[in-house]
């Protein structure tokens, strides 16, 4: 499957979400796009949510970022978030790994908090990200899509 053809499905599946959040979806992924230009981002269309994880390399085990969506939010997942200091306390979740950031929207790329974890995140990373044209070069690989799926929009809304 050629790049054009993956970010084509990506685009379908952010599309399927309303109209408002999946703005904020393409304007996160933009940023971060921006911040790892040599990422390969992972994709996995789950049955809760749609995941685009950004990794140093094509294993799911060197995504150090990811964009978790869900009918009614997005967040910025940091999946070894546990592992993170969190002097300023912006991070949500008590699981053994990951911690999030509930994305309402991007304008929080520019909070310096955010900015030191992401700087963290990516340096607690088991192998660098590639610069720029290097690497994954944003490189779209679609890992999984469930075969079934919760509806993609609020309850009672069409898609």
């Amino acid at each position: 499957m050629s790049g054009d053809d993956s970010e084509a499905r990506v685009e379908r599946f952010i599309a399927r979400f309303e109209p408002g959040l999946a703005d904020r979806v393409r304007a996160a992924r933009a940023r971060l796009r921006s911040r790892f230009p040599g990422a390969f981002e992972l994709v996995y269309d789950n049955y809760n949510a749609l995941a685009i994880g950004f990794a140093s390399t094509p294993k799911t085990a060197d995504v150090a970022i990811s964009l978790a969506v869900y009918p009614r939010r997005v967040l910025l997942y940091f999946y070894y978030g546990a592992s993170l200091a969190d002097p300023h306390g912006p991070l949500e979740g008590e699981g053994r790994q990951g911690r999030y950031l509930c994305l309402k929207d991007v304008t929080q790329f520019d909070d310096p908090r955010v900015h030191e974890l992401l700087v963290a995140a990516e340096a607690h990373g088991r192998s660098p990200t590639p610069e720029g044209a290097g690497g994954g070069a944003g490189h779209v690989i679609i890992k999984s899509v469930a075969a079934r799926q919760r509806s993609r929009r609020p309850q009672g809304e069409a898609a």
